[in-house]
Order: C-alpha cells, then sequence, then structure tokens
C-alpha cells in the first residue's frame, strides 16, 4: 500500500511539474536570499576555472539547489512508503544534501587536477618562451609560442596577446594570465616576463638569465613533486597489499582454528 503511495505521489509532482502547476525556479526566487547562505565562498571561482565565462555560476547554483530538493522530496515520498521516523527524516536532508554538495565537490576534485596540470606543464612552457625570447621581444615570442603551446594555455595566451596588440602596455595581461594559471611561482614568472618586455637591449642578457635559473628552479620543482607523487603511489598500493594480504592471512587462520574446533 505505501509503494502505491509513493508512485501515485511521484506522479503527481511529476505533473504538477511539467504544468508549470509547480515551480522550483520561482521557489528558488522567492528563497533567494535563503538558499544564497548555502552558497560556497569560492563556489563563482571554481565555476570560473572549469568553464569560464560560458556558464553563470548563479544559474549554476540554482541548479544545484532544485537538483537538492528534487532529491529531498523524492526521498521524502520513500520515508512515507513504511511510516515516517526520525532516522528517515535525518536520511531525507542528508540526501538533500548530498546532491547539492556534488556539484561542488566535482568542481574542487577537477580544480585540484587541473592545478596539478598546469604546475606540470608551466616550466616546460615558460622554457620554450626563453629560447624565443632570445631572438624576438617578449609580446612576439608568446605569439609565435602559442600554436606549440599546450592546449591548456592556450585560451589564456591569446587573451593575453589580443590584450597586448590592443594597446595595454601595462603588466595587467601579464597578470591576468597569472590569475588564470594560479600555481607555484606563476605571478613571479608574469612579473618576470612583463620586466624583460621593457628591458633595454643591453640589460637582456642579465635579465634573461634570471628568467632562465627560475625556470630550472621550477623544473626542478615540478619533477620532485612528480617523484614524490609517484612515490606515495607506490607507497599506498604496497599498504593496500600488505593490508589485503594480512587479512587473506588473518580468514584462513580463523577458518583453519574453527575446523580443528569442529574435528
Amino acid at each position: 500500500m505505501y509503494y502505491e503511495i509513493f508512485i501515485l505521489g511521484v506522479i503527481i509532482f511529476g505533473i504538477m511539474f511539467a504544468t508549470g502547476q509547480i515551480s522550483f525556479s520561482k521557489l528558488i526566487s522567492d528563497n533567494e536570499v535563503l538558499f544564497r547562505k548555502l552558497k560556497e565562498s569560492d563556489w563563482d571561482f571554481y565555476v570560473k576555472a572549469k568553464y569560464g565565462n560560458a556558464v553563470n555560476p548563479d544559474i549554476l547554483f540554482n541548479k544545484r539547489i532544485r537538483n537538492g530538493l528534487i532529491a529531498m522530496l523524492v526521498a521524502f515520498f520513500w520515508g512515507l512508503t513504511s511510516g515516517l521516523s526520525a532516522i528517515k527524516i535525518v536520511i531525507v536532508v542528508a540526501a538533500g544534501y548530498f546532491t547539492f554538495k556534488i556539484t561542488y565537490s566535482d568542481l574542487k576534485n577537477y580544480y585540484k587536477k587541473h592545478i596539478f596540470e598546469i604546475d606540470q606543464l608551466l616550466p616546460h612552457y615558460l622554457k620554450s618562451i626563453e629560447i624565443l625570447i632570445q631572438h624576438y621581444t617578449v609580446p612576439v615570442a608568446i605569439g609565435k609560442s602559442i600554436n606549440d603551446a599546450p592546449e591548456i594555455f592556450k585560451p589564456g595566451l591569446e587573451d593575453l596577446i589580443n590584450a597586448i596588440n590592443s594597446g595595454d602596455d601595462t603588466i595587467n595581461p601579464y597578470m591576468e594570465f597569472a590569475k588564470t594559471y594560479p600555481v607555484r611561482d606563476s605571478m613571479r614568472m608574469m612579473r618576470l616576463l612583463f620586466r624583460l618586455s621593457l628591458g633595454r637591449q643591453e640589460r637582456k642578457q642579465e635579465q634573461l638569465l634570471t628568467f632562465s635559473k627560475s625556470i630550472s628552479s621550477l623544473q626542478q620543482k615540478a619533477r620532485e613533486t612528480r617523484y614524490k607523487n609517484r612515490l606515495d603511489k607506490m607507497e599506498s598500493m604496497t599498504m593496500k597489499m600488505l593490508i589485503t594480504t594480512g587479512v587473506g592471512v588473518m580468514i584462513i587462520l580463523i577458518l583453519a582454528v574453527l575446523q580443528m574446533i569442529n574435528l
């Protein structure tokens, strides 16, 4: 009987949503001040890190609210199948909260993976820039590097070059690139590039030497990080194997003891 109520309730609410009699959009807009208190302080940053300006963080946040409410509604009807209790009410709230948070967690994990990839690729890209700067000015070298640059940097490099070509000769385009890829020493490296673009020809070799030393240091740090991650992964796999082997041995010993007792 309870399952019939659950199915009937879901169908009725589905029809009401489809016909517009109940609107999640209106519910969210009417309670926007309340729902905004659930918004994480770094939500906009993570959305822009993955989608750029292609996605509005507020619209995506409203979708999270809607999905959480739907999950709570479905869990509520499920709870009615055998009568609501305090535990089921907690489950209803947890289902909504989990559904609401899952998108944020996915974006955060993407950002961490994205940043690690950038952190490993940036020193190698800067090395190619260093070689080009020996023959060209900094803006020309950056422009020539775009085709061979890692795909992950191309949008930021195009924005950088477009800003310079439009007449912006300040440090702002370089800093915008560093903010787009906020990894280890990116701000400092962009400042060095900007100084190179302003430097006189007689000081170019001196500035290039400083730039080259900084790149070498970044490459060394990137190698150390990569090796450390590999070592941590191997240690983790070794621990899992040891734990699995230990549990297996314990189970065999317990079974052997039980068999001896039965004899």
